[in-house]
């Protein structure tokens, strides 16, 4: 006999991500159950006492605040881009009536939504840099993206993303994609494996997987969405989720925990 799936959920929600016991009986169990929790949520509060008494930046800022020092020193530049953009603009990343990522997106009017990624984004601001310099242009984002998502422990509908682009570069694309995500996860710490996949709006892709949950989604270019942004050279770029890279590198059951939320302030349950 083990802990019932109620059981687990409530120790999960105070931070015991551990506990898979066989008991004897109920009874055994229930007691076991009550002497966890207890310590558990004694735990849980103990971390929120030392929040209030050390106060500090929240985890999912400082993680941003870390990954742009570090993309800076490299030579990207960072930007802060609209959040409301334009249902034409995502038009021209394929996004149209009828596809999947189509009802992901949250709609304000028939002209306007929320960015559910920022590479439109991105297109705009490299071509318009492009008029302006010669060499490689890097920029990055750190920001807001909203999506319909389902409701679980492994998707948000406001999450974080991080993403970055390069283009002009002398290496090949992909091989300095994979030296991009390197840097990263280096600095995050998590052991990681890069996956050939597919999305509906770059086609083929290279993902970065933690445990089996992806985290990053990368594409190179020429790509067939750059003739109609006028962009006519080589590229890579990624989006990183750090709600998801948060949950990884604390070991945490749920990226709610680590997200924006009025239940949990750094991995601790306030409500």
């Amino acid at each position: 006999m083990k802990f019932t799936p109620s059981q687990m959920q409530r120790l999960k929600e105070f931070g015991d991500e551990s506990h898979d016991i066989n008991f004897s009986d109920r009874k055994e169990r229930d007691k076991a159950f009550a002497n966890i929790l207890r310590e558990t949520v004694m735990n849980n509060n103990s971390n929120i006492r030392k929040m209030i008494s050390c106060p500090d930046r929240h985890l999912l800022s400082r993680l941003g605040t870390d990954l742009a020092e570090m993309l800076t020193e490299s030579g990207f530049i960072e930007l802060r881009t609209p959040l409301i953009i334009s249902a034409a603009s995502l038009e021209k990343m394929s996004v149209t009536e009828g596809s999947p990522f189509f009802e992901q997106v949250f709609r304000i009017d028939e002209k306007r939504c929320l960015r559910p990624m920022l590479a439109p984004n991105f297109y705009l601001i490299i071509k318009k840099l492009r008029e302006r310099m010669d060499g490689p242009i890097r920029v990055f984002e750190i920001g807001p993206c909203f999506r319909r998502e389902p409701q679980n422990g492994n998707h948000l509908e406001e999450f974080t993303m991080l993403t970055f682009a390069e283009m002009g570069m002398r290496t090949d694309p992909k091989e300095r994609l994979r030296e991009l995500f390197s840097k990263i996860m280096d600095m995050v710490g998590l052991r990681y494996r890069t996956v050939a996949d597919r999305s509906e709006v770059f086609n083929e892709t290279l993902d970065v997987v933690v445990n089996r949950k992806e985290v990053a989604s990368g594409a190179v270019g020429p790509h067939v969405l750059d003739k109609i942004h006028d962009i006519n050279e080589p590229w890579c770029g990624a989006g990183f989720g750090l709600e998801r890279l948060l949950s990884e590198a604390l070991k945490k059951s749920s990226i709610r925990k680590v997200g924006g939320s009025l239940a949990y302030l750094n991995g601790a349950k306030i409500y």
